[in-house]
């Protein structure tokens, strides 16, 4: 007998799905989705991770870690600036880069966790 990933049957627990639906509705899901899919470059992803390891970076700093243009890291911490993931403040000719609070350092870190778990 083959079995498949689907319900064999259509019903629910209308209890259970109207009480999760409100749920769903009073939080915010868009605001997660996108700071997900702005971590969802590897090159933003490595950026994140970098400023987990360090309290602040700068433009230069993260472009040779990256190995990427001052260019191109700078358009991605731009990317990673609007939705909240990163904060910057200028010293002198500087543009020093950290992370926005630690929600974002505690995502960062449970995900790799669960990434390198699922290697195994």
């Amino acid at each position: 007998m083959k079995t498949t990933d689907t319900c064999d049957i259509f019903t629910y627990d209308s209890e259970r799905v109207e009480s999760t639906s409100a749920m769903i509705q009073n939080r915010d899901l868009d605001g997660a989705a996108r700071i997900f899919k702005v971590l969802g470059d590897r090159n933003r992803t490595a950026i994140t991770y970098a400023l987990c390891e360090n309290d602040t970076l700068c433009v230069c700093d993260i472009a040779t870690i990256i190995d990427a243009s001052v260019a191109t890291t700078s358009h991605h911490l731009r990317t990673l600036y609007k939705e909240g993931v990163v904060t910057y403040e200028k010293k002198g000719k500087l543009a020093m880069y950290a992370l926005d609070d630690n929600h974002i350092r505690q995502l960062m870190m449970t995900t790799l966790e669960h990434a390198e778990e699922r290697k195994d």
